[in-house]
């Protein structure tokens, strides 16, 4: 009866944070794409592509601390 709330919010906000690492990866990806396919790489590109990772690596981080287990993405495989 008490906390059956708190776990169902708690699997909602897991499954988002979830969706927002994959959408993380997926920009992150896209701007090493970028920045691999422009000739000349600016300090701005170079910024974008350091921020694509860091707030990928956020995500990555606070789904470890929470032990949260998901699906494992194939771009993640490829490395």
């Amino acid at each position: 009866m008490f906390g059956k709330k708190k776990q169902k919010l708690r699997r909602a906000y897991n499954e988002l944070l979830l969706q927002d690492i994959d959408n993380a990866k997926l920009g992150w990806d896209h701007a090493r794409q970028t920045k691999a396919a422009v000739y000349d790489v600016d300090e701005e590109l170079i910024a974008e592509v350091a921020l694509a990772k860091a707030r990928y690596e956020f995500l990555y981080r606070e789904a470890k601390l929470r032990k949260v287990k998901g699906h494992i993405q194939a771009s993640v495989l490829d490395y």
